[in-house]
């Protein structure tokens, strides 16, 4: 039993209903796993004091992948149908973090994701870095496994 903080550097992204290959597992960076509750304000009619404010639904932030520009990805191909030919294949998909066995120590299961938005960093013969691809995937609820 490990009692440490876990590292946030060891974590592996499963697209198993789009792809196998383990390029397609690794990425440099993910964030956008947060959850919020909207609120309705409502005014009381007689009490000026304050309003009241009740809580409406949750609001799951856009999740945000980045890695290394790859070759032939099955989920850059995902994309490419999103946003070339507007079909959409929403999929589920595991973000888990991991401990150094290569254990998930603990996992979001992100529920109909789907494509938003594609990018590729700059290109600049000035600097010595490597091309960055960044995914935005908007999707409709996580939950802990």
């Amino acid at each position: 039993m490990e009692y440490y903080p876990p590292v946030g550097f060891h974590f592996k992204v499963d697209f198993s209903a789009i792809s196998s290959q383990e390029m397609d597992a690794r990425f440099q960076s993910v964030s956008g796993l947060s959850v919020e509750i909207q609120n309705e304000d409502r005014i009381e009619g007689g009490e000026n004091r304050f309003t009241h404010q009740l809580p409406l639904r949750s609001r799951y932030s856009t999740l945000t992948l980045k890695r290394g520009l790859v070759q032939d990805s099955a989920v850059i191909q995902w994309c490419r149908e999103a946003f070339e030919n507007f079909q959409f294949k929403p999929v589920n998909l595991i973000v888990s973090l991991q401990n150094v066995k290569h254990e998930p120590v603990k996992s979001w299961n992100i529920i109909h994701a789907w494509p938003a938005k594609w990018s590729v960093s700059d290109f600049n013969a000035e600097e010595n870095t490597l091309v960055i691809e960044t995914l935005d995937l908007n999707y409709r609820y996580f939950n802990l496994l």
